[in-house]
């Protein structure tokens, strides 16, 4: 029987209870590998391996923490940190491809915050660095309650009223008369 990567399980599952964050977490992997990449620390497999194992890591420590309905709601969980001391994370990552705590200090900013939100991927360096977003999407609402569908129903609605009271209408003026 072969074994289903971590990353595919939790895909399926937030699939099948109708939450997704394996795009979110894609990126926020991907933002990290980058700034790894730009360090010329690691080689390609390496970066891959990483690039893997942190998707991985990621998706297992945010199963139970993901509200797509509150967003907000495990902000702080879902937070990856680097403020002179490394995100365990990251540092588990890393380790997987060789990488020891000093190279991975030497590749990342001294004070990284990164935010993995349903919804919205953002990160800042420094304390008081500006917060940029790198990845937002909205909640898909679903296609019945779309303000389009209720205004055509509301029309349809209000020209059967107006019918109807025409024909009730016609028919009193024709008993009276």
């Amino acid at each position: 029987m072969a074994l289903l990567p971590l990353s595919y399980i939790f895909l399926m599952n937030d699939m099948a209870s109708g939450n997704m964050m394996k795009t979110e977490v894609s990126v926020a992997a991907s933002f990290i590998s980058s700034l790894l990449s730009s360090s010329d620390s690691l080689t390609g497999d390496q970066l891959q391996i990483f690039t893997h194992t942190i998707t991985d890591a990621l998706l297992e420590h945010y199963q139970h923490h993901w509200f797509p309905q509150a967003p907000c709601r495990g902000s702080g969980y879902r937070c990856l940190r680097i403020n002179h001391k490394m995100d365990p994370l990251i540092g588990k990552a890393a380790s997987a491809v060789g990488f020891t705590q000093e190279q991975l200090f030497s590749s990342l900013p001294a004070e990284l915050t990164l935010w993995v939100d349903p919804y919205e991927v953002s990160y800042r360096i420094g304390e008081d660095g500006s917060t940029c977003v790198l990845y937002k999407s909205s909640p898909l609402r679903p296609k019945s309650a779309t303000s389009a569908d209720v205004s055509a129903h509301r029309k349809e609605k209000l020209k059967t009223r107006r019918s109807n009271r025409s024909k009730r209408f016609d028919v009193m003026e024709r008993s009276l008369s």
